[in-house]
């Protein structure tokens, strides 16, 4: 797999019905930017809301995966999203003028036909992985419902499901690197058991279900009522039970099912935002279990996330010194809060600040228990955003930054004398028109202390020509 982010050569669309809305909808799959994830765009609501798909968004499960931001919602999204991820598409803004993606023919397979005719491009980005160290598990034992994480150098997936069905019976599903998801995966379609098809009915859902998108799996025999209420239902006068199965096509595999259910694992996983190099063993998974157990592993890839990701080595020459930044940054003391950039690259910057007691700042805050002001901090941070921002300007003394937006400041512990603050500073989104969107954190030693996301804009000094 490509370590860099990778985007649509083209534009792609897709038309067809809601399987639980039953309304016609037009999607339209666009290249985006690197950085940007998977969003969907609503454009039949005003001001076309944008829904970012991600775990923390997933709000429905019952019969598909569902996602909201700011009160809207698009549902029954795994089977894009499991086609695009697998297939390597790491940015996409997606076009939708209905609350729910087309079902097709109840599988992946006209997505991932339609992505790999039009083809990916690599983009200058780097991907981002997660690497599992240890096992992780997830369990609902009284549906026997079981997905472990294991670690590994690739990704990879193996699927159980049992379902005590004299039918479908045992049936397993694996995904290797290297492995053909178009051809394996992508065509295997949906299911549903028909004593599932009442109460779904009832509940005003499946209404664009019909037995060209779906296999409906009998167990039993039934009556000749109730299947002539079948065929009412679906409009279909020649249904007939063949072999467990209601007058569907021969299965696209002996596994159809279990293949089905790794696809949707794959489409859930992909919410988790970044890409995994782990195992995954899974038995009887389904969207609850594997959206819940994303929101786990990303709560769990935060708190990794709150420690440094660099070390700073105080016998190593320092990359920028105080007579450096000083020549980069307007700031002077008694406010000029970085003493050392020990890190610097395109996209991330580390810095540090060593507090003493000699701060003019502890003489009022406080008298008795010297406390460094949290603002202060989030200037020290904001700061060394100017340097990873002015670092790519050929005369960055005739250039300051200002502050647009602060959003998601956390304190996580108090900064006293003595203590060595260290900046790790992460550029969210490609700089445009001056203005840049950074993650800043601050530690002292392996502990978080301060974090924010900031936008700041790169303004020319006005005495300056």
């Amino acid at each position: 797999m490509s370590t860099k982010q990778q985007t649509l050569k083209a534009p792609i669309s897709f038309s067809g019905k809601g399987l639980h809305t039953g309304v016609k909808v037009t999607m339209t799959v666009n290249p985006a930017e690197p950085n940007t994830g998977i969003l969907f765009r609503r454009t039949d609501i005003e001001g076309q809301p944008i829904i970012p798909a991600l775990c923390d968004n997933v709000v429905d499960t019952s019969r598909g995966t569902t996602i909201e931001a700011g009160g809207h919602r698009v549902s029954t999204i795994e089977h894009i999203m499991s086609a695009l991820w697998t297939l390597g598409v790491d940015n996409a803004l997606i076009d939708i003028n209905a609350p729910e993606t087309p079902i097709m023919d109840g599988s992946a397979r006209e997505y991932a036909e339609a992505i790999t005719a039009t083809g990916l491009v690599d983009q200058e980005a780097e991907r981002t992985f997660y690497h599992v160290t240890e096992k992780m598990v997830y369990t609902i034992p009284e549906k026997g419902v079981a997905i472990i994480l294991y670690p590994d150098d690739e990704f990879s997936v193996s699927v159980h499901v049992d379902y005590n069905s004299k039918v479908i019976g045992n049936q397993y599903a694996t995904f290797n690197p290297g492995d053909d998801y178009a051809n394996k995966i992508s065509p295997c379609r949906t299911f549903v058991f028909l004593h599932e098809l009442e109460p779904l009915l009832q509940r005003n859902l499946i209404k664009g279900g019909d037995l060209d998108n779906a296999i409906v799996v009998v167990e039993n025999p039934i009556p000749d009522e109730q299947l002539a209420h079948l065929r009412k239902i679906f409009n279909k006068p020649d249904i007939e039970i063949k072999a467990g199965y209601m007058s569907n096509p021969d299965l696209r595999c002996s596994n159809e099912l279990a293949r089905h259910k790794l696809l949707d694992l794959l489409g859930d996983f992909a919410l988790l935002g970044v890409r995994i190099k782990g195992r995954v063993w899974a038995t009887r998974p389904g969207h609850f279990a594997n959206t819940e157990f994303m929101k786990q592993l990303k709560h769990a890839i935060r708190k990794a996330g709150e420690k440094p990701r660099f070390t700073y080595d105080c016998r190593k020459p320092a990359l920028f010194d105080i007579n450096d930044i000083r020549r980069m940054l307007p700031h002077r003391p008694p406010f000029l809060l970085v003493d050392r950039i020990f890190y610097c690259d395109e996209t991330d910057v580390a810095g540090i600040k060593n507090v003493t007691m000699n701060e003019p700042f502890f003489v009022g805050h406080f008298p008795e228990e010297p406390v460094m002001p949290g603002v202060l901090i989030v200037e020290a941070m904001a700061q060394c955003s100017g340097i990873l921002v002015l670092n790519s300007v050929e005369d960055p003394e005739n250039y300051s930054t200002y502050f647009m937006k602060i959003d998601g400041v956390k304190f996580k512990r108090k900064v006293v004398p003595g203590d060595t603050l260290q900046f790790e500073i992460h550029l969210l989104e490609p700089i445009r028109r001056g203005v840049a969107v950074v993650e800043g954190k601050a530690f002292v030693g392996e502990t978080l202390a301060c974090e924010a996301v900031m936008m700041a804009q790169v303004v020319k000094n006005k005495n300056k020509k």
